[in-house]
């Protein structure tokens, strides 16, 4: 779910688009559930969940971005910069 890489740190995550808000919801099927509230058009859902996790690990948006998946629920996203207990930290909180 958590894998520490050499930058930092790459997360498997499981979205649900048109959410009514966006938060982290959890744990599915070994991924993070993300709860969006923008739909998956033209790359939106993507963009909120890079926002959410800027927000949420306190790092630029420039240090995140989707290593795969961009047009599927499941995802792999890299966090620059962080490490995998201040991730768990933050997932928990």
């Amino acid at each position: 779910m958590i894998h520490q890489v050499a930058a930092g740190v790459e997360i498997d995550v499981r979205v649900i688009p048109r959410a009514g808000k966006s938060a982290v919801a959890g744990e599915r099927d070994g991924r993070v559930l993300v709860r969006l509230s923008a739909p998956p058009v033209e790359g939106a859902a993507n963009q909120a969940l890079i926002d959410l996790f800027s927000k949420l690990f306190g790092r630029p948006k420039r240090d995140i971005r989707l290593v795969s998946g961009e047009r599927s629920r499941a995802k792999r996203v890299a966090v620059d910069g962080v490490s995998v207990a201040l991730v768990r930290e933050r997932l928990t909180a």
